[in-house]
């Protein structure tokens, strides 16, 4: 198993309002070493506040061996050439570290954020790679630019703008998913697939790898690295008192994405397919406040896992080591407690086997939820 983190270190987004803390860019290179110094795995950082492949350059600059990557950037509103660039300078600048991590956002942020046209994002996506992955054979083995599809045409790579070979070419690509159509894809041109935090592990085993593996199959490629990480629904604290509030926080954060419509197969997978069509008729009548009430302990459990610090590197495992190679989780380090609180977590996580996991993509293990 790996183990991964986003920023700030313990960042658990409720959902429905602002985060207690947001990440201070002047502290990216020192919380970076401190993870490299305690083990960690790796470092997510995802577009929402901030440019993530700013912060990923500090973290990158800062460390020798901490794994990089985006969980996830946006890709549509920047071209697969632009994309390509940044990744490029990224894996030159980490030296080989760095992980593409992709996502599609939803069709009213694509319209309505980013005022672009919307289309399939399955088909999209798949193109989408295609002509990044062209590009990069371009730049590293002098290929004359040739790609066209449905969506972009790229023939015009003049000296001026070629990036040139670099030591470590093969950047890793990872697919942001909920529904087995862009797990599919994931399957068919990815290096990895970052399921949901509403994927629950019976979802991911019986919807998500199955497509994962008719995904290959369609491109005859091989699973053999593929990887599944997951960045799951976590409640946890150092005493009871203080988890009763994050476990309030994971319960809004639910009611949220219960109400989106993009993450209803995950619910309908469960048989809470009516607990997703009324969250979505509060949120469309903007009566956020009254979401959270809709999760009932029952449903609580079944997303979310909850543990004190101490307990919780161990249900981590228990929920999820059976279907993912790559987990994403950190505590808030506020002293030497916390630091080597955050040490045994990294070792109990990667000290585990990641053969169950395999197994699961490969089509040979099974999982319960």
């Amino acid at each position: 198993m790996r183990l991964e983190t986003l920023l700030p270190l313990g960042k658990v987004d409720p959902g429905l309002r602002a985060p207690e803390r947001p990440l201070d860019l002047h502290t990216v290179a020192d919380t970076a070493q401190l993870l490299e110094e305690i083990g960690y795995g790796g470092l997510a950082v995802e577009e929402t506040k901030d440019d993530p492949f700013v912060v990923l350059a500090l973290a990158a600059a800062a460390t020798t061996r901490l794994r990089t990557t985006t969980a996830v950037t946006i890709a549509f509103p920047r071209s697969p050439t632009v994309m390509a660039l940044q990744a490029w300078t990224q894996q030159k600048l980490s030296g080989g570290r760095f992980t593409l991590g992709l996502g599609t956002q939803v069709r009213g942020h694509i319209r309505r954020r980013y005022g672009m046209a919307w289309y399939p994002p399955a088909p999209w996506m798949r193109e989408y790679v295609q002509a990044l992955r062209t590009v990069w054979d371009t730049w590293q083995h002098g290929t004359p630019l040739d790609f066209h599809g449905d969506h972009y045409d790229l023939d015009l790579m003049v000296p001026l703008f070629d990036a040139g070979p670099i030591e470590h070419p093969a950047i890793p690509v990872h697919l942001a998913a909920v529904n087995p159509y862009m797990s599919a894809v994931a399957g068919e041109v990815a290096d990895g697939i970052r399921p949901h935090p509403v994927c629950t592990p019976s979802y991911i085993a019986e919807v998500m790898l199955p497509a994962v593996r008719r995904g290959a199959a369609r491109s005859g490629r091989t699973l053999a690295d593929f990887r599944v990480c997951m960045k799951p629904l976590v409640a946890s604290a150092r005493t009871p008192e203080e988890l009763d509030r994050k476990v309030e926080d994971a319960r809004a954060r639910i009611a949220f994405y219960a109400s989106t419509p993009g993450y209803r197969a995950a619910f309908d997978h469960l048989g809470l397919s009516e607990l997703a069509a009324g969250a979505k008729e509060l949120s469309k009548a903007q009566r956020w406040d009254e979401l959270p009430a809709m999760i009932d302990d029952e449903t609580l459990h079944r997303f979310v896992v909850i543990g004190l610090h101490s307990e919780i590197g161990p249900r981590l495992l228990d929920r999820y080591a059976s279907v993912i190679t790559d987990v994403e989780f950190s505590i808030a380090v506020h002293d030497e407690t916390d630091r080597a609180a955050l040490a045994d977590l990294a070792a109990v996580v990667q000290g585990a086997d990641d053969g169950a996991a395999r197994a699961a993509i490969l089509g040979e293990g099974r999982a319960d939820e």
